[in-house]
């Protein structure tokens, strides 16, 4: 029974908070939402000018941020003008809270002293070297590989609200990934399908990272190094089979030529005169090179006629 309700219990939460997240977005889409809003699919509540955002205390310390302002007017605006390049964005915490609207810029902001701070988020993007991983592959070989990873900010709120430090924890990520795709390859697939393993890793890193406002955009394998033992032996093998491709291919040749010389044997046994011509060009070819020494070959039926 216990098992049952806590089912029960628990299906109700998960309908009512699908609720709330429909009713928060129809709000949105018509224009009415309060301008205090919490969102569940964040868990932020945003902060406002209105009372209800800010309560009686936020709502004081607001009228004696603005009254501040006005009194030192205009060298207030040294303080509270704010410029944010194209590149960048500048996410508002009121009060601690955040502002509703998002994160602001490029161009000029307004900042009221005292009770609001901001952060300033790059939007360009970044790329960095994960350092070399030492990695047992799934057939139980060490090997050392190192990479580099592209990647921005995509959601500036998100990136300084939900993670302390974005960046820190992506290049961290992308070195616990880095273990863990090459963990399940073979050291011949980690060395002939380093594009596969790249997208791999990027697409498991944007869904990690999606919670963190990053999107990685590119990881690239840039070296994979080999026990120095490891490679003599790869080194011995490739050559191994280079010598024995060598050899067949030498058998190979000496069969064809043993072919092509009995065919021509079989061609001068069939004229005799062949055989004299080419006798007679052999002669022609040596006494060309002007050697001092010339054999000639004598048949042996001829010396027998001596005995």
């Amino acid at each position: 029974m216990s098992e049952l309700e806590a089912g029960e219990g628990d299906s109700l939460m998960e309908h009512h908070n699908n609720e709330q997240i429909e009713m928060s977005d129809e709000l949105r889409d018509n224009g009415s939402a309060p301008k205090t809003t919490f969102n569940p699919r964040t868990g932020y509540n945003y902060a406002d000018d209105s009372k209800e955002g800010l309560g009686c205390c936020g709502w004081l310390l607001t009228l004696f941020s603005w009254l501040l302002v006005f009194v030192t007017f205009p060298l207030s605006l040294c303080v509270c003008m704010k410029v944010v390049q194209e590149y960048e964005r500048a996410v508002i915490f009121r009060l601690g809270r955040l502002l509703s609207g998002g994160a602001k810029g490029p161009g000029i902001f307004f900042v009221l002293p005292c009770i609001e701070s901001y952060t300033k988020v790059d939007l360009r993007t970044v790329s960095f070297d994960v350092p070399p991983q030492e990695v047992l592959t799934k057939d139980s070989v060490t090997v050392s590989v190192d990479a580099v990873v592209y990647y921005r900010v995509s959601n500036a709120t998100v990136s300084v609200a939900n993670v302390e430090n974005a960046h820190h924890s992506t290049r961290l990520l992308a070195q616990t990934t880095l273990r863990n795709v090459l963990g399940t390859k073979n050291l011949s697939e980690i060395l002939s399908e380093r594009e596969t393993i790249s997208n791999s890793m990027q697409s498991t890193l944007d869904d990690a990272t999606d919670n963190w406002g990053i999107r990685v955009e590119r990881v690239e394998i840039k070296d994979v190094r080999l026990p120095v033992q490891l490679q003599r032996a790869m080194a011995a093998e490739a050559e191994a089979a280079r010598e024995a491709r060598a050899k067949v291919i030498a058998a190979e040749g000496e069969n064809d030529s043993a072919r092509a010389l009995k065919e021509a044997a079989d061609v001068m046994a069939e004229s005799p005169a062949a055989l004299q011509l080419r006798y007679l060009q052999t002669l022609s070819t040596i006494s060309s090179e002007k050697n001092s020494t010339i054999i000639f070959p004598l048949p042996i039926e001829l010396i027998s006629h001596f005995r």
